[in-house]
């Protein structure tokens, strides 16, 4: 007789194996280091992503006898904060019939919109049931809906499958075309992005700015104490406490520091600004190497006003050091055109919602058609206004 299948819900990702669900992530197409048991347990033990916070933590884990054949990182919300797809719209619907929105299920990362794997499975029948789990979990709790964001390819076709409605979002990312350096990369972009990324990074150097970087371990202590400052300050100006607390960046120093790169801009010997980029890497028990494939930008802040300096520390610092070390892609985050100014591409994102309410899932079905068409031709849009040359020379320098 086989081994049943069971679905189990944790409170917490340390009540789950680390090594377990590391191997099991090493098995996915599209990992990242933001999908480790060490990142997801840094955001609850530091008290950045807990009930307090809004996110309480319904960890999924599938079990086949005593098998781990997949896992989800699931969080009961009763606000929208911190997940970057947006639906503000839809609860206020709810609210405006009398039904009640929150809470819900988030199968996400919190705070963190990064595409990938989110159902981390060991093949596609366990992918398959690790949804339905979901999904009768919900209903049997009680909750509003499920909504899985940003997932990867096999995510989301598990998820059509399983009958959940699609939503797609744009994000922007640079692909390294085989650049040999920062100036190799500008011959291929039209003259007028090529001069003005020229005048903002001249700016920048004519202030007295300097750059210099640290990864990993050699990211030292004090050097995490002004990251830190510089982040909750930018939080702050925008009128909202920052998502992640500093112990948090505490613990990824300690479990997780090949994952990061930090940029710092100094003047006159002192610190002003940084970027933290995360970088992509080999999951533990995957073997290999650990030289990273992508880069990911995600926290800046500054304690001066440069004229340009947000765009040297979070595009043209990091881009050069992609190329100088053989990054493949650099994923700017969410949103934002202005960055394909810097060469950073549309690329289309997706997540799956799944509606209890059955006559606001039809709505929301109906909606999601006529959101997805708007999609599509932004999309074009955009492609018509690439950075790009149309046709590229040769570059004698390759």
């Amino acid at each position: 007789m086989a081994d049943e299948t069971i679905l189990r819900i944790h409170q917490a990702p340390a009540e789950i194996d680390a090594a377990a669900w590391n191997a099991l992530l090493a098995q996915q197409a599209a990992p990242s280091p933001f999908m480790r048991h060490e990142y997801l347990d840094a955001l609850h033990e530091s008290g950045s992503a807990t009930p307090a916070s809004g996110w309480t933590a319904s960890i999924a884990t599938l079990w086949q006898g005593e098998q781990l054949t997949g896992a989800c990182p699931l969080y009961v919300k009763d606000h929208s904060y911190g997940e970057y797809v947006f639906d503000w719209a839809w609860a206020n619907a709810y609210e405006q019939h009398g039904l009640a929105y929150y809470p819900k299920a988030v199968a996400a990362v919190p705070f963190t919109p990064v595409p990938g794997t989110r159902l981390l499975a060991r093949d596609a029948a366990s992918r398959a049931l690790l949804v339905q789990g979901l999904v009768q979990w919900c209903k049997q709790t009680g909750l509003s809906s499920l909504h899985l964001l940003f997932g990867a390819d096999e995510d989301i076709s598990a998820c059509a499958d399983a009958g959940l409605m699609l939503r797609h979002t744009v994000q922007f990312h640079w692909t390294n075309a085989g650049y040999v350096s920062f100036d190799a990369f500008l011959a291929s972009l039209a003259h007028d992005k090529r001069k003005k990324i020229r005048q903002e990074r001249r700016k920048v150097a004519e202030a007295g700015v300097t750059f210099r970087w640290a990864r990993g371990a050699d990211i030292g202590v004090d050097d995490w104490d002004f990251f830190y400052r510089c982040y909750a300050r930018t939080y702050r100006e925008h009128g909202n406490p920052p998502y992640l607390k500093r112990d948090f960046f505490h613990r990824m120093a300690d479990t997780m520091p090949e994952a990061w790169l930090l940029f710092v801009a100094e003047r006159n010997g002192h610190p002003i600004a940084t970027s933290l980029i995360a970088l992509s890497a080999d999951v533990p028990g995957a073997g290999g190497t650990s030289s990273p494939e992508v880069a990911y930008g995600r926290y800046w802040g500054a304690l001066e006003r440069v004229d340009c300096l947000h765009f040297e520390a979070c595009y043209y610092q990091p881009l050069q050091w992609c190329i100088e070390h053989g990054v493949q892609r650099f994923e700017g985050g969410a949103q934002g055109e202005h960055k394909m100014a810097r060469a950073l591409m549309p690329v289309k994102t997706t997540s799956a919602h799944w509606l209890a309410h059955p006559a606001f899932a039809d709505a929301i079905e109906r909606f999601l058609e006529r959101e997805g068409e708007g999609i599509a031709n932004y999309m074009e849009h955009l492609d018509e206004r690439s950075p790009f040359k149309t046709t590229t020379p040769a570059d004698p320098t390759r």
